[in-house]
């Protein structure tokens, strides 16, 4: 407990307590450098909101990519529906398409699967028919 006195300043308590020193053998009591406090938590808040950042960047990062993928697909998609097919595909089986003159064709048979008859048509990639009905590149052609 402190009595503040305008004349002088005391204290009444555990000496171990106190706030001020009270023996020419106790330790220094120094005030706080509150430039310093502020200091160090504004680093330590700008440390902390850039790893937040980074962090949020990372997941965008990922998202786009995820979009970039959606539309690949798409685009894909929108070249095989715009392909002969002589069949009705099955959601989950792998196709190839390929193209001849500008025209895609979509096949059963893979580009190593011709066998002794001979392909014409340029192999662009193999597909897979996915449950929205949109396609997924499984294999491109290099």
């Amino acid at each position: 407990m402190m009595n503040t006195n305008k004349e002088f300043e005391s204290y009444i308590g555990e000496a171990s307590l106190s706030p001020i020193p009270l023996s020419i053998g106790s330790p220094v009591i120094r005030p706080e450098d509150k430039n310093q406090i502020k200091a160090n938590a504004v680093e330590a808040m700008n440390h902390y909101a850039n790893q937040e950042i980074a962090m949020l960047k990372k997941q965008a990062d990922l998202i786009m990519e995820q979009v970039r993928e959606i539309q690949n697909r798409l685009k894909v998609s929108e070249k095989i529906y715009e392909s002969d097919m002589r069949f009705v595909p099955v959601v989950g089986q792998v196709y190839h398409l390929y193209e001849k003159d500008d025209h895609y064709t979509l096949s059963l048979i893979g580009p190593d699967e011709w066998g002794n008859s001979k392909n014409t048509r340029k192999y662009l990639s193999s597909v897979k028919l996915l449950g929205d009905h949109s396609w997924d590149l499984v294999k491109q052609s290099s």
